[in-house]
């Protein structure tokens, strides 16, 4: 009678270890469940700050470019202004040096005459 006890005893020992086996394993398998689905949600944002992070890159490098671009053409357009601005002085200073040659003439003409009278 003692030794069925015992074996009863034990017997039910065994069912709750292996009761308890198989619960430890469930309650594993979910922590690794939601350990695997918590870091895949994570992954996603930084793959997406990834991705963010790259474009922001990729248009910083662009705008770099166009920004470099557009000084030398500004710097090309002054000169280009510059050298307009050249011309017409030159053009104002030929005219003056032709007026100032025709009154010359003017007054050698009007001397010479004179003189001739």
């Amino acid at each position: 009678m003692l030794s069925s006890l015992v074996k009863e005893h034990q017997a039910k020992q065994a069912g709750r270890k292996e009761i308890q086996e198989q619960k430890r394993k469930e309650a594993m398998a979910a922590a690794n469940n939601l350990t695997q689905a918590l870091v895949d949600h994570l992954n996603v944002g930084v793959a997406q700050a990834y991705l963010n992070q790259k474009r922001l890159d990729a248009e910083a490098k662009q705008l770099h470019h166009n920004a470099t671009n557009f000084a030398k053409q500004t710097h090309q357009w002054a000169n280009l202004v510059e050298s307009f601005s050249s011309a017409l002085k030159e053009i104002g200073d030929a005219e003056n040096w032709a007026q100032s040659i025709e009154a010359d003439m003017r007054t050698i003409t009007s001397a010479l005459e004179y003189s001739y009278k």
